[in-house]
Formats: C-alpha cells, sequence, structure tokens
C-alpha cells in the first residue's frame, strides 16, 4: 500500500490481530486480558443480581393502568445497564491494562527498532503511576467533547454519525498514547502528530471502534490494538514512512 493510503489504518489492526499470538508478546497480552475477564465477569455478576429489584424498584412506581408498558420497559432497561456496564468495563479496563499497555506498546516498539531506554522490574514504580495519569488526561479530552455529543445525539442520524467519527478519533488517541508516551512525547503532541496523518489515524480508531462493540471479543480487541497502534506510531509518526 502506498502512504496515502488511507486503507493502511485498517491494516495495522490485522497486524496487530497477528502479532499478538508471537511467543514474545504472549505474556503481555495474557495478563491484562485475565484480569480484565475477571473485573468484566464480576461487573456481569452483580449487575444481573441486582437487575430484578431494580426492575421492580422501577415498574413499583407506575400506576397499574400502565402495566402494558412493563413489557416494553424490561428490554428498554436491559439495553441501558448493558450501555452503562459497557462503558464501565471500558473505562476500569483502560486503567487496569495501562500499565501493560505501556510495556507492550514498548516491546513493539523495540522490534520495529525503537531506541528507548531500558525498562527494570523496578521502572514499575514510575510506569504504573503514570499510565494511570495519561488514562486520566483522555478522560479529561474525552468528557467535555462526549457530552456535547449527547446533547446532539438527539438529532436524528447526524448524532450517531457524530459518534461514530468521534470515537474513532478517540480509538486512535487511546491506542496511540501508549506508544507516545514511551517515546516522551507529550498529550498535546501527540494530538498534533495524529492529526496531520488522520486519513491513517481516524480509520485504525474507526475498525478498532467497530471491534470493540463485539462483546467478550472486545477483550482480545484491545492488546490488538495496542500492537496495531505502536506500528501505526512507529512507521507513521516517527519514521514518517510504512508497508503496512
Amino acid at each position: 500500500m502506498t502512504h496515502n493510503n488511507p486503507l493502511s489504518g485498517p491494516g495495522y489492526f490485522m497486524q496487530g490481530l497477528k502479532m499478538i499470538l508471537m511467543p514474545q508478546l504472549r505474556w503481555l497480552v495474557l495478563i491484562p486480558l485475565v484480569i480484565n475477564i475477571l473485573v468484566f465477569g464480576g461487573i456481569i455478576y452483580s449487575a444481573s443480581g441486582y437487575f430484578s429489584g431494580w426492575m421492580a424498584e422501577l415498574t413499583g412506581w407506575m400506576p397499574e393502568w400502565l402495566a402494558l408498558l412493563e413489557y416494553l420497559l424490561w428490554p428498554l432497561f436491559f439495553l441501558v445497564l448493558a450501555a452503562v456496564m459497557f462503558f464501565t468495563f471500558t473505562i476500569i479496563g483502560n486503567f487496569i491494562a495501562a500499565p501493560f499497555n505501556a510495556l507492550l506498546a514498548e516491546k513493539v516498539q523495540r522490534m520495529e527498532g525503537a531506541d528507548l531506554p531500558d525498562l527494570q522490574l523496578s521502572d514499575w514504580l514510575v510506569i504504573v503511576p503514570r499510565s494511570i495519569g495519561r488514562e486520566l488526561r483522555k478522560l479529561l479530552y474525552f468528557l467535555p467533547r462526549a457530552l456535547v455529543l449527547l446533547l446532539l445525539s438527539f438529532i436524528p442520524v447526524l448524532g450517531f454519525v457524530l459518534w461514530f467519527l468521534f470515537n474513532g478519533w478517540m480509538m486512535a488517541i487511546q491506542y496511540c498514547d501508549y506508544a507516545a508516551d514511551n517515546r516522551g512525547v507529550s498529550f498535546s503532541d501527540m494530538l498534533s502528530r495524529l492529526k496531520p496523518r488522520i486519513s491513517k489515524s481516524w480509520p485504525f480508531g474507526a475498525i478498532v471502534n467497530l471491534a470493540m462493540l463485539i462483546p467478550l471479543v472486545n477483550l482480545v480487541i484491545i492488546p490488538a490494538a495496542v500492537v496495531g497502534a505502536s506500528l501505526l506510531w512507529e512507521r507513521e509518526m516517527e519514521q514518517g514512512s510504512a508497508t503496512p
């Protein structure tokens, strides 16, 4: 593919999917994967235990003549709860996996020939708070824009399109940031590098966003996105050329 071909964004993601099976990356993929499965299972177990009680309270407020609406409220309430669970898990999962994702990105960057400082076990004392700090920075970037889009989401079609466009951009930011941070690039500088190459970064984020919507499969998507984004960063943002 040529350097200006926007399809190279999804190409990086596909490379990431292939590379997470490599022996040298396996443990950096499996450890956060197991942790996130336990967290996700815990959230589902807790929510399922309270679901019937919440639903009983909700329908208890309704007058008898609206009892027929209960059959409509059950699936609606379930979908709202599922959306809240997915959003909660995504935030918690990213915070838990952040230090592992930073190490995974660092490993991929070294495989790409990046000259990075050697990390020792003691460096976790620095990596963990730094990674969590970057996650908070991304969350602060996301929330005000998400609130504006939430208001616009009441506009048919336009709201959906804007959410899709924004989420693709956020996924590119989310996963390219690990490699950028390893390179010592600030959050604002990382954004300024991604924007001129949006023809590569946004399609990458868009395909990740779509894959993340598949329940349970999204647990595997996270490390694949980290690997793919690290390749994207090293070949496009650092070297300025790539062959996806």
